[in-house]
């Protein structure tokens, strides 16, 4: 262990230059997905650009409470059922999960087929905490 910070001390720059390109990659990789946002830029996208509101959660875990007029396509069938989002190609993606663990990759996908994309940060589990409203069902 003592070896391992004698390098760093000698090594400083090449460390520091290490944890930059890190940092960067990790940002780069968050933000590909689509550009989180929270619940009052969700609020925001829906009231003044039409945004369109997707969730990604199983129907178990909807029946719990969804966002008033969000589109349900679970994760597991999103593959299969993208083509209907295309009528809306031309308004915001906002996608919402439980925590926002599957956000990215549906997001990149997206984003791939020429979507503007935002995704819920927190998911739905954020939401909650905040005390918004949900819609049982």
């Amino acid at each position: 262990m003592d070896h391992f910070f004698i390098f760093i001390s000698q090594q400083w720059m090449l460390v520091s230059a290490l944890m930059v390109l890190i940092y960067l990659f990790a940002m780069n990789e968050r933000n590909r997905g689509g550009t989180l946002v929270n619940h009052h830029q969700l609020a925001t996208l829906v009231n003044s650009r039409d945004a369109v509101v997707v969730d990604l959660r199983d129907k178990k875990e909807r029946k719990s409470g969804f966002i008033v007029d969000s589109k349900h396509i679970s994760f597991s069938q999103f593959d299969a059922k993208m083509a209907e989002l295309e009528q809306d190609k031309d308004k915001p993606i906002i996608l919402v999960d439980k925590m926002g663990q599957h956000t990215g990759s549906i997001g990149l996908k997206l984003k791939k087929a020429g979507f503007e994309v935002f995704r819920l940060n927190g998911g739905i589990a954020e939401w909650k905490n905040s005390n918004l409203p949900l819609v049982k069902g």
